[in-house]
């Protein structure tokens, strides 16, 4: 049960919302405290427990049809364990919400309420926004987009101009990333009846809608200026991962699964880049 409840929760996409979160709530309070630990905790584990357990428990019947789902792409948890798995998510994330919510003021309770609802209606009945295309990669972006913003109103401020060009940017690469993702699921995904983005536009169009969208986060970040301009070259990666399926047809989407497993890694890279810019900008702000 403990192997279930760890692969449900994705190790390998932990870093990808505690690190949102800690980066924002640093910069913006410039000290270590209690909060930055509890949500930097939170967001690591429990969060990522939630939103992937979730998911993991509704979309079974789904992924049992999914070549691709049973490891650190999916987990494929056997029916006994969807209960456990959905009582260890909430059990483990409400001592750190209630935390949280002491931690904080009215501001941060809403952004906190927007990202764990949107951690359950993506995937639980009756919302399923999953099934919702365009609204399914918006609510999959909320989910490491919001981190970022939760960070910055936890710790007293709220977005300036760049913040905000820069956080509109994340939200744009999450869109761009889910639908990218989505490709490779449009055979299973119309066999088992769910609706998508990549079900509704098809392969090739999906993957163009995602290259659009990570320029689009390249030029906000550039019109952020400053040192948040530098990030801008690091779209590059993403569209040259995804270019080569731009002309992809929906019966041979699945080897687009290629391009997404780099894309995991390349996250990595990426993220290890976006971290030396932080610094940078924190020593000339400082």
């Amino acid at each position: 049960m403990i192997r279930d409840l760890l692969v449900a929760s994705r190790p390998l996409s932990w870093i990808n919302t505690a690190f949102p979160f800690a980066a924002a709530y640093l910069l913006t309070a410039r000290e270590v405290d209690l909060a930055l630990i509890v949500g930097t905790v939170f967001f690591l584990i429990p969060y990522n427990l939630a939103m992937y357990g979730v998911n993991d428990v509704f979309d079974y019947a789904s992924d049992l049809a999914n070549p691709r789902k049973g490891g650190v792409e999916g987990a494929l948890l056997a029916p006994a364990a969807h209960r456990v798995v959905l009582v260890a998510a909430a059990v483990s994330c409400l001592p750190f919400a209630v935390a949280l919510v002491l931690l904080g003021g009215p501001m941060s309770w809403a952004v906190l309420a927007v990202s764990l609802f949107a951690v359950v209606a993506y995937s639980a009945p009756p919302f399923r926004f999953k099934e919702v295309p365009f609204l399914d990669s918006l609510t999959s972006s909320v989910h490491f987009a919001s981190p970022a913003v939760y960070g910055i109103v936890l710790a007293g401020d709220a977005p300036d101009r760049g913040a905000l060009l820069v956080l509109a940017a994340f939200l744009l690469w999450g869109v761009a990333s889910h639908a990218f993702g989505a490709v490779q699921d449009v055979v299973p995904d119309r066999e088992g009846g769910i609706a998508s983005i990549a079900t509704v536009l098809g392969a090739a169009r999906t993957v163009r809608f995602a290259l659009a969208a990570w320029i689009a986060a390249a030029l906000l970040v550039l019109a952020a200026g400053g040192t948040a301009a530098w990030a801008a070259p690091l779209a590059l990666p993403y569209l040259a991962t995804a270019a080569p399926y731009a002309r992809v047809s929906d019966a041979d989407s699945a080897c687009a699964n290629r391009g997404w497993r780099r894309f995991l890694w390349i996250n990595y890279a990426v993220g290890f880049a976006v971290t030396m810019l932080l610094i940078v900008f924190a020593l000339q702000t400082a």
